[in-house]
């Protein structure tokens, strides 16, 4: 066996996220000795909040006529499900390889999360997307573009309309990703939207409902907790809309604050110049990776320009506490992993088997199956072809030990 400490270590923090642009640092530092901290005021008539400016910079960057903020993307999707007429008890379909605040959203909303099938690539089995739909009755799909990998759109959005199937869209980790040139977040009824630190803007904590409808978007107003001040929303419905709504929408405070918008409105404008970079890395590091004997990458469509945030990774040939030791030893040398194969739910990590609060969810063998050997790496926009090819020493060396 070669010793271990002959390996590289990595040397970036992969959980260090970049600085917050001046420009908003100033913003949130006038706004907390103004004390005015709420996205809402009764004094100052007129006046767009950074929320409601953030709203309007959203709907404009995704051409869309409506855009809700709130305090997370769980609570947008959660919102999205609520304002476009899912009720408790009914069914909402949802792709098995997703983070535990879709599934959980679904059952925010009273609803039963009916899980489809993922294929190799990551991305929903739209075979079992018809099959579920129609053995279910359900009418609403939540399609989560989970680490950024986006589905086959031209047969979901098929699907969907033929099924009569409402699409909502979980964009948490495809800010600025397209399929076959059409942005992600446009393809559905709604689509949801994360300022999560490790995302592609970072508020902290917040999400973004984006839409056309403006049924939808008036009543994700009213349910966000917008009092009777949703005049001061820029991107919103007209009043009359609102009129229609008043005094039957009860209001569950999840409001963005005017501190979060803050920190997000410069960071618009560095999203091309951060995607640019994340997927120069994204590639140097699959490069890598593919010449590396043992290590199977997940294939990427022709029509996908996706962001490579992070990168996932199946390591087929061994078995689970083999992919255990695989991780363990690559932490020791300072590259922090996901394996999505974990016996228990660790961090951010789980999969459908884990979900104990949703029925069937271990009837799923292909999608456990490829969870069980995947494996996930973040790629922040600090990583660069120095940290990629550590990356890939440090995972080359690793496998040796385990499977010399």
């Amino acid at each position: 066996m070669e010793n271990i400490d002959a390996t590289p270590n990595f040397d970036l923090d992969l959980t260090k996220p970049e600085p917050v642009p001046q420009q908003g640092v100033d913003r949130a530092t006038e706004l907390m000795n103004t004390g005015r901290l709420f996205r809402y005021g009764e004094t100052v008539p007129g006046e767009l909040s950074d929320a409601s400016l953030l709203e309007q910079r959203f709907a404009d960057l995704l051409g869309r006529k409506f855009a809700v903020g709130v305090n997370s993307c769980g609570a947008a999707l959660f919102l999205a499900l609520k304002s476009s007429g899912v009720r408790a008890g009914d069914k909402v379909l949802v792709n098995g390889y997703t983070l535990a605040p879709v599934p959980g959203a679904i059952d925010h909303a009273g609803a039963l999360p009916v899980i489809v099938e993922v294929n190799d690539n990551c991305t929903i089995d739209v075979a079992d997307l018809k099959h579920k739909a129609l053995a279910s009755g359900a009418r609403t799909l939540l399609l989560s573009h989970m680490r950024g990998h986006i589905s086959d759109m031209d047969e979901v959005v098929r699907i969907c309309a033929d099924l009569g199937i409402a699409l909502i869209e979980d964009c948490a980790h495809t800010l600025g990703a397209s399929w076959d040139g059409k942005p992600t977040g446009t393809f559905g009824k709604a689509a949801c939207f994360s300022l999560q630190t490790f995302k592609h803007i970072n508020s902290g904590e917040g999400g973004i409902i984006v839409t056309d409808d403006e049924d939808l978007a008036a009543r994700a107003i009213l349910y966000s907790g917008s009092y009777m001040l949703y005049t001061q929303h820029g991107a919103r419905p007209p009043e009359s809309v609102f009129e229609n709504l008043r005094g039957n929408i009860p209001n569950y405070s999840l409001r963005m604050t005017a501190l979060a918008a803050a920190l997000a409105l410069p960071q618009l404008d560095l999203l091309p110049e951060r995607a640019e970079r994340m997927n120069a890395s994204y590639q140097c590091l699959a490069g890598l990776l593919g010449a590396i004997e043992g290590v199977q990458l997940i294939e990427r469509a022709l029509k996908e320009q996706f962001i490579g945030s992070s990168l996932q990774f199946r390591l087929p040939g061994l078995r689970g506490e083999q992919i255990a030791e695989f991780v363990a030893i690559c932490h020791e040398h300072g590259l922090g992993l996901k394996w999505f194969g974990q016996p228990r739910m660790e961090g951010f990590t789980s999969r459908p088997s884990q979900w104990e609060y949703v029925a069937d969810s271990a009837d799923l063998p292909r999608t456990e199956a490829l969870l069980s050997t995947l494996c996930d790496v973040r790629i922040p926009p600090a990583m660069n072809e120095h940290y990629c090819h550590q990356a890939a020493e440090v995972i080359s060396h690793a496998l040796q030990i385990i499977a010399p």
